[in-house]
């Protein structure tokens, strides 16, 4: 790598002041921002460490019911403590290996929305609210496309707040190497109706399959999505699967999360 100074704030207030600069960049876990630097994809002079706020880590439950993740905590404490949400604490707990687990964040992984990461399918599934240190965003507004999202520079996630579902399931077909998902499908059953987000097979990132949506909240069953299909075309297409391949995956992990939540 290079020379890069390093501060490392207490308090959302002071991180947001060291984020002032175009240079500064915010750290988290640093499993994606690390690896940049390394490969010099990006050259910040200043790195704005996260990982000493105390007020953006831990997990609660809302006086409504809502599951509130800071955005802060790691992947392997929302695996241990998030048991009123049993679908994601399972989803925390299959990221990457346990060194991955014990260091990334599910705020850091939200802000960079990897395209083939685990989180954001959850989010999105889960209509959950993303909070920053301004705002609050739902996660239909949150996400706009590979790597972008609502933030704006310089902009903190400091929690998730979660609608806990009547019934949960992610089912991820992994990347071998990375762990990440080839194809990964959460699925959330609600009083109100069923949200399907698909992970790691559009080229546009995380989405919705409205379609299944609809005939899961007629019927919640694996069958239900029988004779339905999402196109090829804007989906992924590289040494690992082709468009197709991914499109044809979407179906075959829904049937198996709707198995599994049923």
């Amino acid at each position: 790598m290079y020379s890069f100074d390093i501060q490392r704030p207490t308090s959302v207030a002071d991180a947001v002041a060291a984020l002032g600069t175009d240079e500064a960049l915010p750290l988290g876990g640093g499993q994606t921002l690390i690896p940049t630097l390394k490969q010099r994809l990006s050259a910040p002079s200043v790195l704005v460490s996260l990982t000493g706020i105390a007020d953006i880590k831990g997990v609660c439950t809302a006086d409504d019911g809502a599951l509130c993740i800071g955005g802060g905590t790691t992947h392997a404490t929302v695996a241990r403590e998030a048991s009123s949400y049993p679908g994601l604490a399972a989803l925390a707990g299959n990221i990457g290996d346990p060194a991955v687990r014990n260091r990334g964040t599910i705020g850091g992984s939200v802000a960079n929305n990897d395209p083939s990461a685990c989180y954001p399918a959850a989010v999105l599934a889960s209509g959950a609210t993303v909070v920053t240190n301004n705002r609050s965003i739902a996660a239909d507004d949150y996400f706009q496309g590979m790597f972008a999202t609502a933030l704006d520079e310089g902009e903190i996630v400091t929690e998730v707040r979660f609608p806990v579902p009547e019934k949960s399931c992610y089912m991820k077909f992994e990347q071998p190497a990375s762990r990440f998902a080839l194809v990964g499908v959460f699925v959330a059953k609600y009083a109100d109706g069923v949200r399907v987000a698909v992970t790691g097979a559009s080229e546009d990132g995380v989405f919705r399959w409205t379609e299944a949506e609809e005939a899961l909240s007629a019927n919640f069953a694996p069958e239900a999505v029988d004779g339905l299909s999402v196109s090829g075309d804007g989906m992924i297409s590289d040494l690992h699967g082709s468009g197709a391949y991914r499109a044809h995956l979407v179906g075959v992990m829904t049937k198996r999360a709707v198995a599994a939540a049923s």
